[in-house]
């Protein structure tokens, strides 16, 4: 299909969200090195593409967990009131400024924004380490989730963001429940999917940070996996994840 095909209208609501070594790490949860875990851990920089209930909700999580967050959105008032509400370690800027910021970069827009965060961000996500948070739903999104269903959502995501080193997290749980995990920290596991070692042991931590535990499935290939609608959906304890990522086709 040609995925370049997005409609003005999809362009005006473009991050409007709704809101290979590590691989041997596979269906157990992460490891607590690399950079630490937890608080206390080292804080870092991130940058948030799309500030609607998934992004909004996460970002607020990080900034309280002592991490430096810039909000990005087509609605920079929104971002600013945000911020503001947050503290100072929250701040508001354009998407490209929101990339560049980040030594990590969350995108979660609905999914048939995809190829315009590709191309509005273009040079900035070459070697970004990249958490892709979207989901395809063919009855919101329209073709390009037909497509990135069949191909997979892990592989599709990294299709559309050529260059970034993309890891599929914080897909399979609801928006209203993203920022509760920290009431009971490592109770609920987080389900995650990627190819690159690097990008993994940095998004581990911040997992971590704000109340999930991390559990690697596999790499991105498995990421369609991490989605509504499939058994790994909902609120799951990290063993609970194992077991059923067991059970999944690779």
């Amino acid at each position: 299909m040609e995925v370049d095909a997005t409609t003005k209208e999809d362009r005006r609501r473009f991050l409007q969200g709704a809101g290979a070594g590590a691989l041997a790490f596979a269906l157990g949860a992460l490891p607590r090195g690399a950079r630490g875990a937890g608080k206390g851990a080292g804080k870092m920089r991130i940058g948030i593409v799309g500030s609607g209930n998934v992004g909004g909700a996460l970002g607020a999580a990080w900034v309280k967990a002592g991490h430096q967050v810039m909000f990005s959105s087509l609605d920079i008032e929104h971002d600013r009131a945000l911020a503001a509400q947050l503290g100072p370690n929250a701040r508001a800027g354009t998407p490209r400024e929101a990339a560049a910021f980040g030594e990590v970069l969350m995108v979660s827009v609905p999914y048939r924004a995809l190829p315009d965060v590709g191309k509005e961000l273009g040079e900035l996500l070459k070697g970004k380490v990249v958490i892709d948070t979207c989901n395809p739903f063919p009855g919101r999104d329209g073709e390009i989730a037909t497509w990135a269903r069949e191909k997979g959502a892990g592989l599709a995501s990294a299709h559309l963001l050529p260059g970034a080193r993309l890891v599929r997290a914080f897909n399979a749980i609801a928006a209203a429940r993203m920022g509760a995990a920290h009431e009971q920290p490592g109770r609920v596991g987080m389900p995650i999917a990627s190819d690159d070692a690097q990008a993994i042991a940095l998004v581990s931590p911040l997992v971590r940070d704000i109340g999930y535990e991390p559990v690697l499935i596999g790499g991105l290939a498995m990421g369609k996996y991490l989605m509504p609608g499939t058994p790994l959906a909902g609120e799951h304890t990290p063993q609970e994840i194992r077991a059923i990522a067991a059970t999944l086709e690779k």
